[in-house]
């Protein structure tokens, strides 16, 4: 039986419960963090870059970037469309980890605590992870998507 689109993207069958589980995790952690990051940004989303900002990011650009930590932070926690989060979240850590190891030219880390391009980075692999792994079998994606004789 061919495989749908949805079931190849969001619903990949063969985890274990090990990996299930610390998938789980890691989906609750940085979706928790992205809802707290995008909360701001959502409540303002066409203009949550301050005007002094050395690049004018047009409103289009700040407001998928609101919808990106917001929502996919909302997304990551239920484990829903995941990948398509998880792709969103890409793209907005690229553009953080630019701004700060590029235009403002932080370091990857800053030895006495100041700024710096780290938890961007680290986010951004997250995401790749989640993009490239799926989000387990304790997800909306596994139980909407995965082949019915592959569940259990």
């Amino acid at each position: 039986m061919a495989k749908t689109f949805a079931q190849t993207l969001l619903g990949r069958p063969g985890y274990t419960n090990g990996i299930s589980f610390a998938l789980l995790v890691l989906r609750l952690v940085v979706g928790v963090a992205f809802l707290y990051h995008g909360w701001g940004k959502i409540q303002t989303p066409l203009s949550w870059s301050p005007p002094e900002s050395p690049l004018m990011i047009p409103a289009i650009f700040q407001m998928l970037a609101a919808v990106a930590e917001f929502g996919g932070g909302i997304a990551l926690i239920l484990g829903f469309i995941t990948p398509i989060a998880a792709f969103g979240l890409m793209v907005t850590m690229g553009v953080a980890i630019y701004m700060h190891a590029v235009i403002f030219q932080q370091p990857f880390v800053d030895m006495k605590g100041g700024p710096s391009f780290e938890l961007a980075l680290v986010y951004f692999a997250i995401a790749l992870l989640l993009l490239v792994s799926g989000p387990g079998k304790f997800a909306v994606d596994y139980r909407l998507f995965a082949p019915k004789t592959t569940r259990h």
